[in-house]
């Protein structure tokens, strides 16, 4: 028997969940400057993409293509980044962050760029229920 999934705690920590599709959690980053999810399989021990056997990579890959095109529209993006880095937290994740031309880190990586801004719990509770209706 294999072992269970456990989230990390840093990736837990980042924000609040905003649900599950597809055998991920999908949770938002709790910074205003940007609408920004993670994406996080729950396969135990998978820390990169091809960890996962290819029917399961591809599907999801398949739902951050999805997540991304609805963030696109909902949050009126110039460009969706995606991205795995995963050097802090080697657990499998990809970043979906929207990007508009002149925010907080344009042009460049939104990692490293300035200093994390958390929300005001009414734009917390919005942009939280902006994601949910996305995963409907």
């Amino acid at each position: 028997m294999s072992a269970p999934f456990v989230l990390d705690p840093r990736l837990e920590a980042d924000g609040p969940l905003v649900g599950r599709a597809g055998g991920c959690q999908l949770r938002m980053v709790d910074d205003a400057r940007f609408p920004w999810l993670v994406l996080i399989p729950e396969d135990a021990g998978a820390s990169e993409i091809f960890d996962l056997p290819p029917d399961r990579a591809a599907a999801v890959l398949d739902l951050a293509r999805r997540v991304g095109a609805a963030m696109k529209t909902a949050f009126a993006a110039d460009k969706i980044n995606l991205g795995a880095l995963g050097n802090m937290v080697p657990q499998l994740h990809l970043h979906i962050v929207a990007r508009q031309t002149g925010d907080d880190a344009w042009p460049g990586p939104v990692w490293g760029a300035g200093t994390r801004r958390p929300m005001a719990e009414a734009e917390k509770t919005a942009r939280l229920a902006t994601l949910r209706r996305l995963l409907e």
